[in-house]
């Protein structure tokens, strides 16, 4: 009598295949979700570092540009001080640099959370300005820091986007100027990052540990870029 011998996968074999390809799958998704954060993160370093170098590239050409320039703060609400051309406030600013005028406000006040400063740059149709260039030959947004800014004079340098970039803080201070060739030196910071609280330091300059944060912490970056600049002859002419 013939007898067929088949033999098949016992219960325990298949208990054992079953957990290697569950571990396979769980480590394939972890490795997945790591090259996603990874990727995220270097997409938000970019984006931050890329509008800060755009940014820092456009200050210095338009203060090359310039003449010497008085950057003595105008701090409160009544107009500047003749000849400042440097406005500071707790939400926001502006330096006027000849032609071109710029103005931010800063994430907080964006944001407008408790105990946030008040806006200072609006447009002309109520949004918010962010950082903007603006045409502004006479300077009368340094000189009036109340006036609205007309939304068609504007060019926003920042976007919101996916990563809602702003600046935090930015500053402005003079150096020595040059009696000889009659220019003068500028030393600018500006930080520059997104804009979730919930991931921010308190300072808003620097992200929170990736353990103390609300599960975005690849989606937040920030950068200080510190620039220095030097203003043309003091017998030029704005332009």
């Amino acid at each position: 009598m013939n007898q067929d011998n088949k033999s098949g996968f016992t219960l325990i074999e298949l208990m054992l295949a079953m957990t290697f390809i569950a571990v396979l799958l769980v480590a394939i998704a972890v490795t997945t979700i790591q090259i996603s954060a990874i990727y995220n993160k270097g997409i938000t370093l970019r984006e931050v570092n890329q509008a800060g170098r755009a940014i820092s590239d456009e200050l210095q050409r338009s203060i090359s540009s310039a003449v010497p320039f008085d950057v003595t703060p105008s701090v409160d609400d009544s107009p500047a001080t003749a000849g400042s051309k440097y406005v500071v406030r707790d939400g926001g600013g502006r330096l006027c640099l000849g032609r071109y005028t710029y103005v931010w406000n800063y994430g907080r006040s964006i944001t407008g959370g408790g105990g946030a400063a008040p806006l200072l740059n609006k447009y002309n149709n109520g949004e918010a300005v962010r950082f903007a260039k603006v045409t502004d030959p006479s300077g009368s947004l340094c000189a009036d820091p109340t006036l609205a800014i007309n939304r068609a004079d504007a060019s926003e340098m920042l976007t919101s986007g996916d990563r809602d970039l702003v600046v935090h803080d930015m500053t402005v201070v003079s150096g020595a100027a040059d009696t000889t060739t009659g220019q003068a030196m500028y030393a600018i910071s500006i930080v520059i990052g997104t804009n979730d609280s919930e991931q921010l330091t308190t300072n808003d300059r620097s992200c929170q540990p990736p353990a103390d944060g609300a599960g975005k912490e690849d989606y937040c970056s920030v950068n200080q870029f510190d620039i220095i600049a030097r203003a043309g002859n003091k017998s030029g002419s704005d332009k």
